[in-house]
């Protein structure tokens, strides 16, 4: 199955606790749309969060996020991994 990194932009501020809060909202429903969600990482500073995931497309991220109030703003194929 094809993985994605999404990325998620004006999360300024986010705590562990709330990234840990959104991962497991994106867990609790991923099997809905097939995709799982590996690993999310956050820099509160930034506000910039990525999310790995395993999906059968791009739309099926883009719909989890969405439905659990955190939409992606970029959602991209990760064809190579060394």
């Amino acid at each position: 199955m094809p993985e994605f990194m999404d990325v998620h932009h004006g999360m300024v501020g986010i705590t562990a606790e709330g990234l840990k809060e959104a991962h497991e909202a994106d867990l609790a429903i991923q099997g809905e749309e097939d995709v799982t969600f590996k690993t999310a990482w956050a820099d509160p500073e930034t506000g910039v969060v990525f999310c790995l995931s395993e999906a059968p497309s791009k739309e099926a991220v883009m719909r989890i996020h969405e439905r659990t109030g955190h939409p992606a703003d970029e959602v991209h194929e990760v064809p190579l991994v060394v």
